[in-house]
């Protein structure tokens, strides 16, 4: 699934298009790397994203192409 998608179902950002641009701005990484919108997401990958001063880590644990909204959280694990 694309990184963008992934950030929209898993409900990290809200619009597809924020996370679109946000990767487009190089604020987010996976494991580590500047990321791009169509990177392919995978179970265990570590995913960063810079909100201004803050930043937000989560571990890939599942990938589903749709998910209700109480489900969303069980897609990833936030990292400290």
């Amino acid at each position: 699934m694309r990184l963008d998608k992934y950030l929209k179902i898993s409900r990290i950002i809200k619009r597809r298009t924020v996370a679109n641009e946000a990767c487009d701005a190089g604020r987010v990484t996976v494991n580590g790397k500047v990321a791009r919108a169509s990177y392919d997401v995978k179970v265990g990958d570590i995913i960063e994203i810079a909100f201004g001063e803050k930043m937000f880590r989560a571990e890939v644990l599942e990938v589903k192409e749709y998910t209700k909204k109480e489900e969303a959280a069980l897609l990833y694990k936030i990292v400290e």
